[in-house]
Formats: structure tokens, sequence, C-alpha cells
């Protein structure tokens, strides 16, 4: 369903102790392929939306709704909210708890452009029944699902939650009512384009706040020497990144900087790199097409066998199997 395709890069502000290291890691991290969906429904009615691979967004336009995820209780959401399910987790939306949910995929979808289709729900013949607007959007990171930034973030992640964090959340929600409301031509691109900038926004304030973790992987990148090794990872994974040459990075010794980084971390400076690299292959296998031998060479496997191996002891699976279901 991901008809269109468009980035958008996370660059937070520079930490004024002037540790940085967060953000050039963030400045990798893009949203592209996405679809957005206006659903408009009256009461009664309940939305399931099952588990994905992209990035859910929702933005309440007119009226209200109820948010459940297998996590949660039931959230009640007013206009101009907006919420962010980073990992695509499955979730239903309601104008009330505990109604029967009808899959998001059986409904009616009228094309608006390319990447924007409307949703009715024709059920109900009452006009006073209460009218709401759901703007959605899906969107994929180019975050590998075993990221340890993606792991880390919540399922639902609530835009009024970060309001007071970064001044740019309210001005964005406001700027998408606006849109709602003047209702002017091209209001559904505008939207889109808003939800993107918004999503993007959301995320940044999160890990400006510390993600709620002060420890692991976080920690880690907004310490200046290790984060300089981890930024530099992530910008090159097809580097041959040597133990002696990550040391030589931090300005440390080779076991000085190993009993740090794994200290700190969790795991040996080696398999961190092995990760990182099998993301970038499972990203240029599945999204890419590449060829299996062709990403093998590129990340500096003597074998295709080798590699294989490393990354399915990795992924949970064979590159092939990766390959097949793209």
């Amino acid at each position: 369903m991901l008809a269109h395709s468009s980035e958008l890069a996370l660059a937070p502000a520079t930490n004024p102790s002037g540790a940085d290291t967060l953000t050039q890691v963030l400045l990798g991290l893009r949203l592209d392929g996405v679809e957005y969906g206006r659903c408009q429904m009256r009461a009664p009615w309940a939305i399931a939306f099952p588990a994905k691979e992209e990035a859910r967004f929702h933005f309440v336009a007119e009226g209200d709704c109820w948010l459940h995820t297998p996590s949660s209780d039931w959230a009640h959401l007013s206009r101009g909210d907006a919420v962010l399910l980073p990992r695509g987790s499955s979730h239903i939306l309601a104008s009330a708890p505990d109604l029967p949910a009808v899959d998001i995929d059986t409904l009616n979808r009228v094309p608006v452009s390319e990447n924007i289709y409307l949703v009715r729900d024709e059920v109900g013949d009452d006009a006073s029944a209460a009218h709401s607007v759901i703007f959605c959007g899906a969107m994929r990171f180019n975050l590998d699902p075993l990221h340890p930034l993606l792991g880390m973030m919540p399922d639902v992640m609530r835009a009024g939650d970060l309001a007071n964090r970064d001044p740019t959340v309210p001005m964005l929600l406001e700027a998408m009512e606006r849109e709602v409301s003047l209702k002017r031509i091209g209001a559904c691109s505008i939207l889109a384009r808003l939800a993107d900038v918004l999503a993007a926004s959301i995320i940044r304030a999160w890990v400006e706040c510390g993600c709620s973790d002060s420890t692991g992987w976080i920690a880690a990148v907004q310490c200046p020497k290790i984060g300089k090794v981890i930024a530099a990872i992530h910008a090159d994974p097809q580097h041959d990144w040597t133990i002696p040459a990550l040391a030589e990075l931090m300005g440390a010794s080779r076991s000085s900087f190993a009993e740090a980084f794994t200290r700190i971390l969790g795991e040996s400076p080696a398999k961190y790199v092995t990760k990182v690299k099998m993301f970038q292959a499972r990203k240029w296998i599945a999204q890419e097409g590449m060829r299996i031998s062709v990403a093998a060479h590129r990340l500096g496997y003597d074998s295709e066998a080798s590699f294989s191996r490393a990354f399915k002891r990795i992924i949970g699976q064979p590159p092939s199997a990766v390959r097949r279901a793209s």
C-alpha cells in the first residue's frame, strides 16, 4: 500500500554541552514509503489495525475516539490529539471502548491521490450521531526492526505527552488543526507533509528527554567517547571496523576500549559491528533487491556462506528467506 516515497531526516538540536553524537546518529534516521488515509466515521464504529512493519500515525481531526493496544487499556483521544505507534503494533480505534471492530483492510477505500485514500463508514443513518475524522498514516523507518533505538521506543507515543518538551510539537498540532478546519484545496497533501514532520518531532522529543532510560544504548551514544565510535559504525557499516581501529577512534588502548564498550552496551564491539552490518544487509536485500553475494562482498565477507551464517545468527533467518519475502 506504500505508493509514495518520501524522506525526512531527524535532526535534533545540538546538546548545550557540545555532545552532539546522538544528533549524528539520528541524522541517519529517516522516514520513507508513506501512505495516508482520511477516515470519516459515524458512531458507533471500531476499526482494527493489524500489526505491520511500518509505523502507524493517527491524528484526530474531528470528534474524538478511543485507542486500545494489546499492552494497554483503552485511552481517550480528543480532537487535536496525535499518536505514533513506531513498531506498527496491532491496535483498535473506536468511538467507544469494547465495540466489535472491523479490519481496516475490509473497508471501502476511495483514492484521493496516489498515496492518499478516503475511508467512509456507511453504517448508521442517524444524522445526530457523533462524527469523527481520523487522519491516518503508515510510515517506514530506515531503521532495522532489531535496531536498539526502535526497540526502546514504547508501543504508543502520544504527541500531547511530549508537547511540553518540544515547542515544535504543539505548533505542528495547531497547523494540522487549521488545515482541517479551513478545508482548503490540497488539505490532505499538506496534512501528509505535516504528519511526516510531526512524527519526526515526536521521536526527537522522546530521544532528547532521555527516552526514560539513562542506561544502555542511549547512555552509550550520549557518552562523548563511546558515542563517537557508535556514530562512526552506523555512518559507515561497510567499513572494516577492527578493534584496533575503533580503539584508536576512541583514543584508548584496545583492552580499555573493549572493556568500556562492553560494560556500557552489554555486548562486545565485534558483536555490535556485526549486528549493524546485518541490519544494513537486510535493508539492501529486502528493500533494494540486492543479490546476497553482492551484500556479502560489500560488507567484507570472504564467502557467501560465512555471511549467511552471520546473517541468520543476528536476524534469525537466512538471507535467502528475506529475499524471497521481499
